[in-house]
């Protein structure tokens, strides 16, 4: 009987034991700092409650993965703070190095604070400053007073920064500065990722490229390392030959090409030309673009423009050929040879619109289908239903060629069914239509017009000394020849072949009235340059 009892009251109190031990917590003794080494240690008493222990001479000790070595090390076993002195190394878990001149580190919250030559290092960047905050515990380093990172050949430079080493990302504040040898970069605050080269604007930032190329964003990513960027919110880009502006800019500098999207704007500097659309593709290699969506190229010259509206607007640069173009300057006699000067420029650029094209300038309006023009000789080539307009005079075709001149109109070429319509009032047109038409202006104003065929017909209305109407004259001849003055037809010739009829004004038959592919399409017609935005 003793012998069961002495049993059950072993078995109660292993019961009573193992009760205590669940209900009671355990300590976890990752946070207590260990000592690994030091060359000589010894304890310092400073009251009932509080100790030091000493190291001095390759001291070192370890928290969890954390390693603290230095001259000196002084612990308080009870707060677990620890003063590092001399030659400060920190190795976070072989991960992250620090170094520094001193180190106070807060061992239940792993938080270090480092002073005077502060280094860390991740194996992919470098910051350096003198006054450091090292949060271990969450990875995240921060300096304020100034400091820098170097990443490779790049060097940030900034008063206030916030490193982050699981993501490897910096936000510098604060007079960021970026140099690198492709890039010079100033903002108020910079995100940056040592591992993948990114720099993040979020702020109003400055770019220079070694290029010549200024960029100027306050939101965007650039991959400094491939030289891809995206810019939002008003992004501008410029060098000393063209600028771009758009909500978004997507750009990659290894193929040169770049995206412009939301009210993008490309202006080409060197040859006075303005691209206008909701998306505008460039190609800084070729020095060309495609604009769509609402698309308008505005030619300027001598304070005047020309507008090109079009579904879709591409323009390129076409090189010279050298052994073709060549300005003639004189003649060495002593050699028996012609000499001939460079031209002044290497390159001309070229406007092809393709669908809907609308012209309009304060001096003359036109619309095709399509259309082709040149800086090089300032001659728009219009093709598939082309009509053009001066004032109350329109021309009409299967395809045209308008030379201009100081944005003017010079000459007009017509080639099959050209049809001149001079307006004299919504009933009375005065008419000219046969197989080919020229029409040369003086001073962009229209003074005469030859139109050939077989035969070439017109529409007269010819008035007397007190601009009454006579009647309507219809003839035909092989060549017309239509003059003008203060834009209205003066008198008209023909020559070979001479047929017509003058019919009094008021026994004009109806079926009279007009000649072949009559069709006036002044409804067609730009009235202003806001109707091409549209």
């Amino acid at each position: 009987m003793n012998k069961l009892l002495h049993l059950l009251f072993l078995l109660i109190l292993l019961s009573h034991s193992q009760l205590i031990l669940a209900q009671s917590p355990v300590k976890d003794s990752s946070n207590k700092i260990e000592i690994i080494s030091g060359n000589s240690t010894r304890f310092i008493t400073l009251d009932d409650s509080t100790s030091l222990r000493t190291l001095a001479g390759n001291a070192k000790v370890r928290q969890g993965k954390t390693i603290l070595s230095g001259d000196s090390i002084v612990i308080n076993s009870r707060t677990q703070i620890a003063e590092v002195f001399g030659n400060v190394h920190i190795n976070d878990a072989d991960t992250v190095n620090t170094y520094a001149n001193y180190l106070r580190y807060l061992g239940k919250e792993r938080i270090a604070y480092l002073k005077k030559n502060v280094k860390l290092s991740d194996g992919k960047g470098t910051l350096l400053t003198d006054d450091l905050t090292y949060d271990l515990a969450n990875s995240i380093a921060t300096y304020k007073g100034g400091g820098k990172v170097i990443n490779g050949t790049t060097v940030l430079t900034s008063t206030d920064a916030i490193y982050y080493a699981d993501t490897k990302d910096v936000y510098f504040k604060k007079y960021v500065h970026l140099v690198d040898p492709k890039y010079d970069i100033k903002a108020d605050s910079l995100r940056y990722n040592t591992l993948f080269k990114i720099a993040t604007l979020i702020s109003p930032t400055l770019v220079k490229t070694k290029e010549g190329k200024i960029i100027r964003s306050k939101n965007g990513t650039y991959n400094l390392q491939t030289g891809e960027a995206n810019f939002f919110d008003r992004t501008i880009i410029s060098d000393s030959a063209s600028s771009a502006i758009a909500d978004n800019i997507f750009f990659d500098e290894k193929t040169g090409i770049g995206i412009l999207e939301g009210r993008a704007k490309f202006v080409d500097s060197i040859n006075h030309v303005i691209a206008i659309g909701n998306r505008i593709e460039t190609n800084q290699k070729t020095a060309s673009f495609l604009a769509t969506q609402k698309p308008v190229v505005i030619i300027v010259k001598d304070k005047d423009s020309t507008y090109i509206a079009a579904d879709t607007l591409f323009s390129g640069l076409r090189k010279y050929d050298s052994t073709t173009k060549r300005n003639y300057t004189k003649v060495d006699t002593v050699n028996n040879k012609q000499i001939y000067s460079k031209t002044p420029q290497d390159s001309i650029r070229y406007v092809i619109g393709y669908n809907n094209v609308r012209i309009f300038n304060d001096s003359a309006q036109a619309v095709s289908d399509s259309m082709y023009y040149s800086t090089e000789d300032s001659v728009f080539r219009m093709f598939r239903s082309p009509v053009f307009w001066k004032e109350k005079n329109q021309v009409k075709g299967d395809t045209m060629y308008l030379f201009t001149q100081n944005q003017k109109p010079k000459r007009l070429y017509v080639f099959n069914n050209a049809i001149l319509i001079n307006q004299q009032n919504p009933a009375m047109y005065n008419q000219a239509g046969g197989r080919t038409l020229n029409a040369y202006f003086n001073n962009g104003q229209i003074d005469y017009s030859r139109i050939k065929g077989s035969p070439s017909e017109t529409i007269f209305y010819p008035q007397d000394q007190d601009s009454a109407f006579i009647g309507m004259n219809r003839s035909s001849g092989d060549v017309v020849d239509v003059y003008f003055a203060k834009q209205e037809v003066q008198k008209i010739k023909f020559v070979n072949n001479v047929d017509g009829t003058l019919y009094p004004i008021k026994q004009i038959p109806g079926e009279k009235k007009y000649i072949k592919n009559f069709k006036w399409e002044d409804k067609r017609r730009p009235k202003n340059k806001l109707e091409l935005f549209e």
